[in-house]
């Protein structure tokens, strides 16, 4: 699909064929599976199968908040999402039969379900866990004892599925946090053997930094000896990144630069390795002893590679010391560092969750409109199928709890596969239990192999993983007398109408990304200038580590804007182009910037150390300039001439005695004048196109 135009086709097209790489472990999908199956098993062996039937629904609907991250974490949201189970299904329960008290309590639970969306994707899946119990249990009024019964059950399999969740936490206490460090190490190896940075700059790998910098500093987050093993390993792989990018940008002597860079990406995978394994890393210190070898063969004696040598001794000063702490991290024993915890970037603390959902009750709020929809949809969809009489028909405002996203893309695309998944899990199970025998233990293995598979599905396709969690669903309600073959066709109605609804929701009161790109956007720019500000003041270490985590951060949030933009119909092709232009840029001016940082770090005497920092400071201001040039959309005027700065600060350079730092300065204050202008001619250039981009 061109990126300036929308196709619907080519969106249905993409949204039933795009697939990604299951990224579950074996070891989680078998535990989940295991909690939803065991219960029910026992029950049926030992005659009660409605209480394993209560119990396993309650370990199915808390699955998804089974999710990585420290035990300490795990364990919080895994008994919020089991309270939040239990105290709705226990009002549904109860309320189901009064038509204007479930309306109510539908809204209630809509609203603070959907403004969950503030604290991120797990607290999310616990608001849309409780509106879908709430809608189900709707279905089927019980008096009190009852009612308490089962949605005591229901909060039983959720803390079932909390046990085997965290039951390797004595054994294996560091787990967690040793695969986050895996993962940006192996992320670090690819960004070695990369020889030169494109535009995307391994998002992955950004991806997986911001990830494991809430792993090991978040408010949840481990403690103990190991942890700071762990802090240094974190600190070594952003003084890593740094220096791989500043190789890359220098461009000088390709063959030496290649085979370190080889080098480096065996270190560095090996060391993944060991952390995931939790073994010494005795693969990493053979690979380092050949990485050690070659540096001194080509630097040991006053050999030069065109201002890489001081990145190259940086480089491999590095990896031995994340080799040395792998092997702390991995011991059995008491582990040691040579260093105490990072602390946490002041952009990653955790606020006042008090402050954060006062701030966003308003309508200008992303969140808050959200809310609002899953409120309004809620309920609109369980009074249409009480009004009706649908067949079944809890399925309609349940499935428009689950496909209902803060975003149009999401939402049409979730939509979708919900109806397709469906159809096709209502056909494959009809089949299935045709061709099987009709046994209670049979039919619980087939129950067992489709929640498997939606379990390691659900992130690769979500079509397919709802084909596997609608038979899953419909094998579980047999045990219950459900007819699996009955309103068969009722089902695929109310699923389609849910999603129809859900996504007319949206386009009544849309929040279209296309009126918060340039914010977005304005945001990143804002953050690496932040990012420059702190590269100014060279004495101030720990504020260049938080700056350089808003700016990844900022980025993150610039490119998820951009790519919901694209998924939007009528998103004016000149803001899209605008968008696109300024994101490549952006990521160009972060390498220049990652690239003097590193240069700071490895000299500790530069040229011209006054001037240097004025020049970035003005560098900084300009580029707030054209931040809020960008978010108020006009023409950046008040900028700095940064190319006269820039010839000043050259001349100086040119009379030092130190001329690989001067040679080095030189290039990258060009470099970073380059950016800079080229950011504001942008931005100036989109002038005349604002009143399209509106």
């Amino acid at each position: 699909m061109p990126a300036s135009a929308y196709s619907l086709r080519a969106t249905v097209v993409d949204s039933l064929l795009t697939t990604r790489p299951p990224d579950v472990p074996l070891r989680v999908v078998l535990r989940n599976t295991g909690a939803v199956i065991l219960p029910l098993a026992i029950g049926i062996a030992s005659g009660h199968p409605g209480i394993g039937l209560g119990i396993s629904a309650g370990a199915l609907d808390t699955m998804f908040s089974d999710q990585p991250g420290p035990y300490r974490q795990r364990l919080l949201r895994l008994l919020l999402a089991s309270f939040a189970a239990g105290l709705a299904s226990l009002l549904g329960f109860l309320i189901g039969d009064q038509l204007v008290p479930i309306l109510l309590a539908t809204a209630a639970f809509g609203f603070c379900g959907g403004l969950l969306v503030v604290f991120g994707t797990d607290m999310t899946r616990v608001g849309m866990t409780s509106m879908i119990l709430l809608v189900v249990t709707a279905a089927t009024p019980r008096p009190l004892p009852e009612a308490l019964g089962a949605a005591g059950l229901i909060f039983a399999g959720g803390l079932l599925l909390t046990l085997f969740s965290i039951a390797a936490w004595p054994l294996q206490r560091y787990r967690p946090e040793r695969h986050a460090l895996a993962e940006v190490y192996r992320g670090l190896a690819a960004l070695a053997r990369q020889q030169a940075h494109d535009d995307a700059d391994v998002p992955a790998l950004t991806d997986a930094m911001t990830t494991l910098q809430h792993t090991l500093l978040g408010r949840h987050h481990a403690r103990g000896r190991a942890m700071e093993a762990f802090g240094v390993l974190l600190e070594l792989a952003e003084r890593i990144r740094l220096e791989l990018t500043a190789m890359a940008e220098l461009r000088a002597h390709a063959s030496i630069h290649a085979m370190f860079r080889g080098d480096a990406a065996r270190v560095l995978a090996a060391v993944a390795d060991a952390l995931e394994a939790g073994e010494p890393p005795q693969q990493a210190e053979h690979a380092l002893q050949t990485l050690q070898a070659s540096e001194n063969a080509l630097l040991g004696n006053g050999g030069t590679a065109d201002g890489l040598a001081t990145h190259i001794h940086a480089l491999s000063g590095q990896l031995a010391a994340a080799v040395r702490n792998a092997n702390w991290a991995g011991s059995r024993g008491e582990l040691r560092a040579a260093a105490a915890e990072t602390p946490l970037p002041a952009a990653l603390r955790s606020s006042s969750a008090r402050a954060t959902l006062r701030a966003n009750l308003t309508p200008h709020s992303v969140a808050f409109r959200h809310a609002v929809r899953s409120a309004v949809t809620l309920s609109a969809t369980l009074y249409v199928s009480r009004q009706l009489g649908l067949p079944h028909g809890y399925w309609l405002p349940m499935t428009a709890a689950i496909v209902l996203r803060p975003d149009f893309s999401a939402t049409f695309n979730f939509g979708l596969l919900r109806v397709v998944g469906t159809v096709l899990g209502l056909v494959l199970t009809s089949f299935l239990l045709h061709i099987t025998p009709n046994d209670a233990w049979v039919h619980l293995a087939l129950m067992a192999v489709l929640c498997m598979g939606f379990r390691y599905l659900a992130t690769a396709h979500y079509g397919v993983a709802v084909a596997a969690l609608t038979g899953t669903v419909v094998i579980l309600l047999s045990f219950e007398g459900v007819n699996s073959t009955d309103a068969v066709m009722d089902r695929v109605i109310n699923t389609a109408l849910g999603s129809g609804l859900a996504l007319l929701a949206y386009v009544l009161w849309p929040t279209w990304e296309r009126g918060r790109a340039r914010a977005a956007l304005s945001d990143m720019l804002d953050a690496y200038a932040d990012y420059l500000h702190a590269l100014a003041r060279p004495e101030r270490r720990d504020g260049r580590r938080e700056a350089r985590t808003a700016a990844r951060t900022a980025r993150s949030n610039a490119l998820a804007s951009l790519d919901r933009m694209r998924a939007e119909p009528a998103t004016p092709p000149a803001l899209l182009e605008l968008a696109s232009a300024l994101f490549a840029n952006g990521n160009r001016l972060a390498r220049t910037a990652m690239t003097l940082e590193a240069l700071i770090d490895d000299h500790h005497n530069l040229p011209e150390p006054a001037e240097m920092c004025i020049f970035v400071d003005n560098a900084a201001s300009a580029l707030h300039e054209i931040a809020g040039a960008l978010r108020t959309q006009c023409t950046p005027e008040r900028l700095p001439d940064l190319r006269a700065l820039q010839r000043t600060y050259t001349a100086l350079l040119n009379m030092t005695e130190d001329r690989q730092a001067a040679d080095l300065l030189t290039r990258i204050s060009d470099r970073l004048v380059d950016n800079v202008n080229t950011l504001a001619h942008i931005t100036g250039r989109s002038r005349s196109k604002s009143a399209a981009t509106v």
